[in-house]
């Protein structure tokens, strides 16, 4: 997935053309360079001010080594503990089922590697011979997160069978596809680029029903994994909601550094975990290096501003975002379409960026993220992002715009000046609408 040259700084940093912006947040919020603004919140977020301060007091006060029994690596120690008490509250854990990592690519390959080791285990010490062929089988869609899917394209592509899905029966089309072999089932629980949401919960509850058949018919337990990475800090996440084995956290994704966190269900005792890394046995032997405290103390604080604070991030980036796609619509109107919002019409595609021209068609609808919008332009010499989940007519012409929890309605008005700039400037000449300003709020 990439952005051509002529439209990248559209999701990335804009010039403001002399327009001041405010901020209209009520908490303190992290103030980007004057005449500039961001729209690309899902790839990262700047660090909230809440979250420089503790780590900048966890530089100085936790630097001791949290292995070591002497006073600052008991220090150390408690606040590493305390950090993992605000990252299983957020999610309606226990501290003992968070596991940190460095990131989110660490913690979606130790689920996978666990899942494959356990299976290979599980395989050698059944009795019954006819198990031994079995490779693992590990079910996951099409639009995953690259560290989800380039291991299970390069990593095991030989010692694993993979079935990926579309997503547009889920959760039906999971269960369908179970075989004996089936060891992990990964589905994210939203999509980065469109954000769209899946139904994972649901997916659990089939589950639920199915590994109890498979208990009494001597099979493999199957492990549910979900990458939360896009949805923590912009809607509520509860493990027991969803009933997941794994989930994986990201801080980068929510004003947190970057980070990571595996919530691992029963950690002990319950979801299989073997280690990616041998050394010291930090991490209670899941995870050795030595912690990077202050980093996993502000993943703790970032946590903390979630929990105290979701359901107002999410009402304001919901509120940011339908502003936008009302004044994209107004600026391109039956030039521009909402990308799994709109339907498609596969047999001709134009049709449905062009209403009222082409027929309602039956399409998908998905619950979204609040904070994102994916919008493809009907001008066919303007690809711009490929994406796997909308068709392929308006994937070539599609970006991502996502907004944060200090967007403005004048951040909003002068990036779709900008936008429709960037298009003059690749269409000569240009049929746009030739409405009123969409500078003029409504």
């Amino acid at each position: 997935m990439q952005f051509i040259d002529l439209l990248i700084y559209v999701s990335i940093y804009c010039k403001m053309n002399d327009i001041k912006l405010s901020s209209n947040s009520t908490h303190s919020s992290t103030i980007l360079p004057v005449n500039k603004f961001y729209f690309d919140y899902n790839a990262t977020t700047p660090l909230a001010p809440e979250v420089i301060q503790t780590i900048n007091d966890s530089l100085k006060e936790h630097w001791g080594n949290p292995s070591s029994n002497h006073i600052e690596g008991s220090k150390a120690k408690k606040a590493l503990e305390k950090a993992r008490e605000e990252v299983a509250s957020m999610i309606s854990a226990i501290p003992s089922e968070i596991l940190f990592l460095s990131g989110g690519t660490e913690a979606n390959n130790l689920v996978l590697y666990s899942a494959v080791v356990h299976f290979k285990k599980w395989v050698i010490s059944q009795p019954d011979s006819s198990f031994s062929h079995m490779k693992p089988h590990i079910i996951t869609t099409k639009v995953e997160h690259d560290s989800i899917k380039y291991p299970l394209l390069r990593r095991y592509f030989v010692e694993a069978d993979v079935t990926y899905l579309g997503v547009e029966n889920l959760p039906t089309s999971v269960i369908d596809n179970i075989r004996p072999s089936t060891c992990l089932i990964t589905v994210m629980l939203a999509n980065n680029e469109t954000g769209i949401m899946f139904s994972v919960a649901h997916i659990a509850r089939l589950l639920s029903e199915v590994n109890k058949k498979r208990e009494a018919e001597g099979l493999f337990k199957i492990l549910l994994h979900t990458d939360a990475a896009q949805a923590i800090g912009k809607l509520p996440v509860d493990v027991t909601d969803l009933k997941v084995d794994y989930l994986t956290i990201v801080g980068h994704k929510f004003y947190g550094p970057r980070v990571g966190a595996l919530y691992v269900k029963k950690l002990g005792s319950g979801a299989p975990l073997y280690p990616l890394l041998y050394g010291g046995g930090q991490e209670r032997g899941y995870r050795s290096g030595t912690e990077n405290t202050p980093m996993y103390v502000g993943l703790g604080k970032a946590c903390a501003l979630v929990q105290e604070n979701v359901l107002e991030y999410s009402s304001h980036m919901k509120k940011m975002r339908v502003y936008l796609e009302r004044q994209l619509k107004k600026a391109f109107a039956n030039y521009i379409k909402i990308n799994c919002v709109d339907p498609c019409n596969v047999s001709n595609p134009e049709e449905c960026s062009i209403p009222p021209s082409g027929p309602k068609q039956t399409h998908f609808i998905f619950p979204r993220l609040p904070n994102t919008t994916s919008v493809s332009f009907y001008y066919p010499e303007v690809p711009v992002l490929e994406n796997s989940g909308v068709c392929s007519f308006h994937a070539k012409r599609s970006i991502r715009l996502s907004v944060g929890r200090e967007t403005t309605v004048p951040e909003i008005e002068a990036i779709v000046i900008d936008i429709k700039q960037a298009i003059s400037k690749a269409l000569d000449p240009l049929k746009l609408p030739t409405s009123s300003s969409t500078s003029n709020s409504t």
